[in-house]
């Protein structure tokens, strides 16, 4: 049996219809998660993020961040001792949104513990900004929380 030019035309066009079709409704399933729900109104205050970092750096030493098996530890700098710290942690997972947490800083003596049991086994970039006498620090660390 021999099939025409035509048929060939349109048995090409209707395969390019159905791969076009599995595409739009597999992309369609994908999830996308910005960085923050809010990005356009977090956008508008990254100045004030740029200055807390500068406030940061002029720190004599940076937050210091340590992961062992049953919890993730940061320590404050000693600039920060014995004076009231607020502000939060937020670990932000690029994996899934699902898994990024956010905690209230509470410390006890210049240190923060967390237990590993809230967190993921994933790579976070932990976001701390805090206020301390009225200024404003920022900074971002990068952990690997792996078994």
């Amino acid at each position: 049996m021999k099939i025409g030019w035509g048929w060939k035309i349109a048995i090409l066009y209707v395969g390019f219809v159905i791969g076009m079709v599995t595409l739009v409704l597999a992309s369609s399933h994908q999830k996308f998660d910005l960085v923050t729900k809010n990005y356009y109104e977090a956008e508008l205050g990254f100045q004030k993020t740029l200055d807390a970092g500068k406030n940061q750096s002029s720190l004599s030493k940076p937050v210091s961040v340590h992961a062992d098996a049953s919890s993730v530890t940061i320590e404050f700098p000693q600039e920060f001792r014995n004076k009231a710290l607020s502000g939060d942690i937020w670990f932000y997972s690029p994996v899934d949104a699902e898994w990024d947490k956010n905690f209230k800083i509470n410390t006890d003596n210049n240190t923060v513990t967390i237990s590993r049991k809230l967190l993921r086994n994933t790579t976070y970039t932990i976001k701390i900004s805090c206020t301390v006498d009225g200024k404003n620090y920022y900074q971002e660390s990068e952990i690997a929380l792996h078994s």
